[in-house]
C-alpha cells in the first residue's frame, strides 16, 4: 500500500458540496492506495506506520498526542507516467480489491486508539487542508516491510 501525510492544522473533504469528513485540530491528511498484490497486513503495517511516525510538532506522533486523521482514498497514487502523455492506473488495485484495504486500514488505526474520519471510497472528491509546515511525506509499505541491510 502507499500513501501520502500532510501534516495539517485543519482538514476535511466534500462530496457533492456536503462535507463527509473533517479535523479541526492539528493531525494527519492520509491520502491512501492499494496495488494488485496488497493484503490486510500490509494495511495493518501501514496503520501501525502511520500512528507511530513521530513527524508532528515537537517530534511526536499522533499516537503521543491523539492527533485525528482523515483517511482519503486515492488510486492516483499509483500513476506510470513513464510513457507518453497519460498517465496509466494499471498498478493501482480495482475497487474490489482496493476498498477493503482501505477500510481495513482505517479500521487498524481506530484499533490502535485513532479518530479517524474519511472520504467516500470511489466519489469524486474534493479535499482541502491546511498544510502545516508545510510538511508532507510518502510511504509505500513495499519500502519499509523489507529488513535494512548495512
Amino acid at each position: 500500500m502507499r500513501a501520502i501525510l500532510q501534516r495539517v492544522s485543519r482538514a476535511s473533504v466534500s462530496v457533492e458540496g456536503k462535507i463527509v469528513g473533517a479535523i479541526d485540530e492539528p493531525g494527519l491528511l492520509v491520502l491512501a492506495g492499494a496495488t494488485h498484490t496488497d493484503s490486510e497486513a500490509e494495511a495493518a503495517l501501514l496503520a501501525q506506520k502511520i500512528w507511530n511516525l513521530r513527524i508532528l510538532e515537537g517530534e511526536r506522533s499522533c499516537s503521543d498526542v491523539s492527533a485525528p486523521l482523515l483517511v482519503v482514498s486515492q488510486f492516483t497514487l499509483y500513476a506510470d507516467t513513464r510513457r507518453g502523455r497519460r498517465p496509466s492506473w494499471s498498478a493501482a488495485a480495482p475497487g474490489e480489491i482496493s476498498e477493503p484495504l482501505i477500510d481495513s486500514l482505517v479500521a487498524a488505526l481506530r484499533e490502535l486508539g485513532a479518530h479517524v474520519e474519511t472520504g467516500v471510497f470511489g466519489a469524486m472528491m474534493e479535499v482541502e487542508l491546511v498544510n502545516s509546515g508545510p510538511f508532507t511525506i510518502s510511504l509505500d509499505t513495499e519500502d519499509f516491510a523489507k529488513p535494512r541491510r548495512g
